[in-house]
Formats: structure tokens, C-alpha cells, sequence
């Protein structure tokens, strides 16, 4: 994390919020379970990653951290398709698919040599005061200029019943 935000301020460039951002990686041995596959819990470390790169290297920082709000992960999914192996170079990249009132829903898409391996879907959002914040207003001030992008049914569908399996648990 402290690698991110020391990178982000010195020697990485500034990146727009709509642009996708990707980065490329390699399956360390201490990424994967019984030293052959990765980890499912290391999607989840690489997902988080470049969030925070995206966090850090644009105008959202200045409009949320700085202010005293903070990221918070409402939900994640993720979809795999074939295992990364050890030692193979794989990317990420994040696509910002749409954002609602008080979410943002990010598409984290695990591809090596073109094929996808893996899909991740987060939902996030900004807290402060005990309570999420307005995401569009978050957004205008970060430099997004559409007013608003609608999730895709099929990412907004994938969340829907969160909150009735807490309620039941």
C-alpha cells in the first residue's frame, strides 16, 4: 500500500477515473495454495491493489481521503475460469462499469496472453460520519464529467440480494 501511494506521488502519472487501468504481474510462490495454483484469496489482494492505485493517482483522493472519508467495500464477487500458475504474468485491469447513489461497481478482468482467467466485480463506496457518502457529488469533484453511467443490469443483479442474506444470518 505504502509502495501505491509513494508510486502514485512521485513517479506515476495522474490517470482519469473513467480510463481503465491495468497492470501486469507475476504469480509469486508465496501467492499460491500448495505452491502450484494461486491463491482465491490473492484475486482479492490484486483487486484491491488497483483500487487503490486508481484511488491514489487521480483527483479522488483529494476529493474523498483527504476530506476524512474512506473507501469502503460494500460487496465483491468473483468469477474464475482457469488458475493462474505459479511464476506466469497475468494482468488486471480495472473498468469503472457505472456508479448509483452512494456505489461505484468496478470490473477487475485477470487476463493472460489475451485469454481471461478470471472476472471480479466490486461494489464500493465512501464512508465518513458513520454513513456512505453521495458517490455522484464524490465523482463531479473527481473530474467526471457525465453526470451519470447506470450499472449494467447483469453487475447490479449480481448484488441485489446482499442485504436479505444479512438480514437472515
Amino acid at each position: 500500500m505504502l509502495y501505491i501511494f509513494i508510486g502514485s506521488r512521485l513517479f506515476w502519472k495522474p490517470v482519469d477515473l473513467e480510463a481503465d487501468i491495468s497492470r501486469t504481474r507475476r504469480v509469486s510462490l508465496l501467492d499460491c495454495e500448495g505452491f502450484r495454483f494461486m491463491s482465491n484469496a490473492k484475486y482479492f489482494y490484486y483487486m484491491d491493489l488497483i483500487r487503490f492505485e486508481i484511488l491514489f493517482r487521480s483527483d479522488l483522493y483529494k476529493a474523498t481521503i483527504k476530506k476524512g472519508m474512506f473507501p469502503v467495500l460494500g460487496s465483491q464477487k468473483i468469477i474464475y475460469k482457469k488458475p493462474l500458475k505459479r511464476w506466469q504474468k497475468f494482468k488486471v485491469t480495472l473498468v469503472l462499469e457505472g456508479w448509483e447513489d452512494n456505489w461505484a461497481y468496478h470490473r477487475q478482468i485477470f487476463t493472460r496472453n489475451g485469454e481471461v482467467y478470471a472476472i471480479g466485480i466490486t461494489k464500493v463506496g465512501f464512508w465518513k460520519n458513520r454513513d456512505t457518502q453521495d458517490m455522484r457529488a464524490i465523482l463531479a469533484e473527481s473530474g467526471i464529467t457525465m453526470k451519470d453511467k447506470a450499472p449494467p443490469t447483469a453487475i447490479l443483479n449480481l448484488f441485489n440480494k446482499d442485504y436479505d442474506i444479512l438480514k437472515n444470518a
